[in-house]
């Protein structure tokens, strides 16, 4: 049995939850073809749950790697219809109680694969294997609220009368790539932000020809991701610790994922230079017909030409002028203050617990204690916030 609880910390389940447990297998023990073929045909795209990515996060990224898997299969139990990868409530949070949270996959979007031609029926399977594994509730993180899989999770569990709980949520940038890019940037910015763009630019030319850069193929992206690795420690993210150079497992995992992705079209590293200097760089992955925009690095010595800024700019033209993308995910924080006044699309993400039994005094005890964990995190949060302004050097 996995460790979704500690079993003894909690009152034992009934005799109606009698029910031969099964646990959630490993990530790997999926095969690969079908988890591949899932990705193509599913409900909602999810760039972060692709076999390459998740798989290289599950192996040696820093505090996500053991991911297991719940499993949906059709009538003949041989075509895989539903994936949600997860993880321990206790793993998680270290919260000793009988709950499975979705594994997070580096990129905030964890809502799962679920075949777009079943989906109602994968769901109510994927939601009968967490009991079946002894689980109590589903914690799903950064799901899209009003996306396509959180909507046949909802008529799921609305056919044994039970309704999830949003826990929290937010609204984040998108991008409609549908439109024309260049009408899309002039009602996003406006005429004097374009101006102030163009101006910078002119003078970022001083330093060299200022190009854009995409790099998709296998043999062209391994430098680019390294420009990016570089650009991304050489800023803030560096001096605190946190680019993903500078842990081995972060390291271990993004070299080996995006090569992967490459190899399928599904991921490609844009840049901007200026000469023959990088300014700045970001991965986009690409799944269906949405980009997710996963990380941006930047040169920081050239931060008053607004390096990010320009990039996100030339990303939105790339994107728009794309016919095989008609969205993009920014996958940023809300109220993200790069992205937000250049993609003008908005959607709802949130964290939600999904209660797998009817009257459940269990699941109470789950939402109490999520609730403590999360109150715990956001004052821990304000206090490093505070003590970071408290050493910020005067300017």
């Amino acid at each position: 049995m996995v460790d979704i609880a500690h079993q003894a910390a909690i009152n034992p389940a009934s005799a109606n939850d009698a029910v031969p447990a099964r646990a959630p297998v490993p990530l790997t023990a999926i095969e690969p073809g079908q988890w591949r073929a899932l990705a193509q045909c599913a409900i909602e795209p999810n760039g972060y749950y692709l076999p390459a990515w998740e798989l290289a996060v599950s192996a040696t990224a820093q505090g996500r790697t053991g991911a297991l898997a719940l499993r949906a299969f059709d009538a003949s139990s041989t075509r895989l219809i539903g994936l949600m990868p997860v993880t321990s409530l206790w793993r998680a949070w270290k919260i000793p109680l009988p709950a499975l949270v979705s594994a997070h996959p580096y990129g905030t979007l964890c809502s799962p694969l679920i075949d777009r031609d079943c989906a109602n029926e994968a769901a109510a399977r994927l939601l009968q294997q967490a009991r079946e594994a002894g689980a109590h509730a589903l914690i799903l993180r950064d799901v899209a609220l009003d996306g396509a899989a959180m909507t046949s999770l909802k008529e799921a569990l609305g056919r044994t009368d039970l309704k999830p709980r949003v826990l929290s949520s937010y609204v984040r940038a998108s991008l409609n790539a549908t439109q024309d890019g260049e009408k899309l940037l002039q009602e996003a910015l406006g005429t004097k932000k374009l101006k102030e763009l163009r101006r910078q630019r002119h003078r970022l030319e001083g330093h060299g020809p200022v190009v854009f850069e995409v790099a998709r193929g296998v043999d062209e992206i391994r430098p680019a991701l390294e420009t990016f690795l570089q650009l991304e420690a050489s800023g803030w993210k560096g001096k605190r610790g946190t680019a993903l150079v500078q842990n081995e497992g972060d390291a271990t995992f993004i070299r080996r994922a995006v090569p992967a992705l490459a190899e399928t079209a599904q991921c490609e590293v844009v840049s901007l230079r200026a000469g023959l200097t990088p300014i700045a760089a970001g991965i986009v992955l690409r799944h269906q017909d949405r980009a997710f925009f996963f990380k941006l690095g930047i040169d920081e010595r050239f931060a008053k030409y607004s390096p990010g800024v320009q990039l996100a700019v030339e990303l939105t033209r790339h994107l728009c002028t794309d016919p095989a993308i008609a969205s993009a995910d920014s996958t940023a924080n809300a109220d993200h203050p790069m992205i937000n006044p250049i993609w003008r699309g908005r959607f709802a993400i949130g964290d939600v617990l999904i209660p797998l039994r009817r009257n459940d005094p269990v699941v109470a005890l789950i939402h109490a204690a999520l609730l403590a964990h999360g109150a715990a995190y956001e004052a821990a949060r304000r206090v490093v916030h505070s003590i970071r302004r408290a050493n910020r050097p005067a300017t």
